[in-house]
């Protein structure tokens, strides 16, 4: 028997509204503001939310001195249309130059790593 459900996944940053908004636009789902806290729900089924984390610094990847925290998997049915809406809203890729594989690597506004998966 679990002994908890996952209620949200939190993502530290300077700015949740505006992170907020960048996944809202490559998910979808309803924004919720609090003062220093966004929730994004109904987009995956799982809370997305934000929190103003002064001080953020973001995960550096690839690196081997740094870690990237975690990272998100996106699925998508068509990578080179996503990689375009992606990159329009602010995203910088991180390692989407080769095309054979099923997935692209980037980073949201705030430098958290999210990957773009063929489904």
């Amino acid at each position: 028997m679990a002994v908890a459900t996952l209620g949200a996944v939190v993502l530290d940053c300077p700015d949740p509204v505006a992170l907020a908004g960048f996944y809202a636009e490559v998910l979808g789902g309803e924004i919720e503001r609090e003062e220093d806290w966004v929730d994004l729900k109904g987009a995956t089924g799982v809370t997305l939310s934000f929190q103003a984390a002064p001080g953020f610094v973001p995960p550096q990847w690839p690196r081997p001195d740094g870690s990237q925290q975690f990272h998100l998997d996106l699925t998508v049915r068509d990578l080179d249309a996503a990689e375009r809406e992606v990159l329009a809203l602010g995203a910088k890729a991180l390692e989407a130059e080769d095309r054979e594989r099923t997935f692209r690597v980037y980073a949201d506004p705030a430098g958290h790593p999210f990957c773009l998966c063929a489904g």
